[in-house]
């Protein structure tokens, strides 16, 4: 498959919604990041969907009244609730252990969770700077210890990044922002990554012949929790300013989720597209495919990348190794 930027045009005539996802009776997803906001309402669709759906978060307490949501809003939903933490390497080994034992097949990983401008920097408990650690290693390493379920049947993975991507470049000299850290860059730098990752994958996964899609999406402007709780919020400038684009700019959370549930769902999706709204600059309405800037498509700073991430997490992919002729 390409990991050519596709053009812009509309994936059909009617503007899509989540009603048009197919039957999925049978299948399993996983979902990060699913007590709230994006996560929750891809837990709710897959689930009204018929997909039995693993809701991995990383709070018990909010991830058991999401839980209940969806049971609420989807009577007889197959999902159950399972503790991760993307920041922290243990925890996602630990989680990828449990959810293969109990899900030796995969068909669906939404790779969703994430942090946005944390306005000081942080480290998690790996050492890694914050929005690094969960944005990208964390699903880096996700994806790579479930592999052996996602390859066990044709797979979807999607990756979530954000128009952010835009102001975001991949700074090996100073990954982990020590030298010196900006938040909103050290946001997208961790986006940017998420597309590398999405596009490396699927060249790998093409190399090893593996029937596994790999793509990517992003919400535009949603008016989720992260937007509400992020930099800037409350009665500052700053804050009234992001109220304010909220207001004009923002689509509720539900539909922030449409492009990602798209790519995970539909048939006509191909490996290595990103889909994102199809309105005011792709901040908010229905999906479409789109494409990302252009460095996100660049393979040596992608293959350089992953080989960074391999070093990092210990996770190595060793299941996409090509095949003998």
């Amino acid at each position: 498959m390409s990991t050519e930027p596709t053009r812009n045009e509309p994936t059909r005539n009617e503007p899509w919604t989540p009603a048009q996802i197919p039957d999925l009776t049978g299948a399993t997803a996983v979902a990060p990041g699913a007590n709230v906001g994006l996560g929750l309402h891809t837990a709710i669709e897959l689930a009204r969907h018929g997909a039995a759906v693993v809701m991995a978060c990383r709070n018990p307490d909010r991830g058991a009244a999401a839980l209940g949501q969806v049971r609420a809003q989807v009577p007889g939903a197959d999902v159950e609730l399972a503790r991760l933490d993307l920041a922290d390497l243990g925890s996602v080994r630990e989680f990828a252990a449990s959810t293969l034992a109990a899900h030796p097949r995969i068909d669906v990983l939404v790779n969703n969770a994430g942090v946005v401008a944390l306005p000081t920097r942080q480290v998690s408990v790996d050492g890694f700077e914050m929005q690094l650690a969960t944005n990208h290693l964390g699903h880096f390493a996700l994806t790579g210890l479930l592999l052996p379920a996602l390859l066990t049947a044709p797979s979807r993975v999607v990756t979530v990044s954000s128009n952010a991507h835009r102001m975001g470049t991949i700074d090996f000299d100073d990954l982990q922002s020590e030298r010196r850290y900006s938040a909103w860059p050290a946001y997208g730098q961790s986006k940017l990554a998420n597309l590398l990752f999405a596009m490396q994958l699927q060249r790998l996964a093409d190399r090893a012949a593996a029937d596994l899609t790999s793509v990517a999406a992003h919400p535009g402007y949603a008016a989720t929790n992260l937007v509400a709780s992020g930099p800037g919020a409350g009665g500052s400038i700053a804050g009234r300013v992001i109220g304010l684009a909220t207001k004009v700019l923002g689509q509720p959370a539900r539909m922030g989720a449409w492009p990602s549930l798209y790519a995970a769902t539909m048939p006509d999706v191909r490996g290595a597209e990103y889909f994102g709204p199809n309105a005011f600059g792709g901040w908010r309405g229905h999906p479409e495919r789109t494409t990302a800037k252009p460095n996100a498509y660049d393979p040596d700073v992608a293959a350089r990348l992953w080989q960074r991430s391999v070093e990092l997490t210990g996770v190595d992919y060793g299941a996409l190794t090509p095949k003998e002729n």
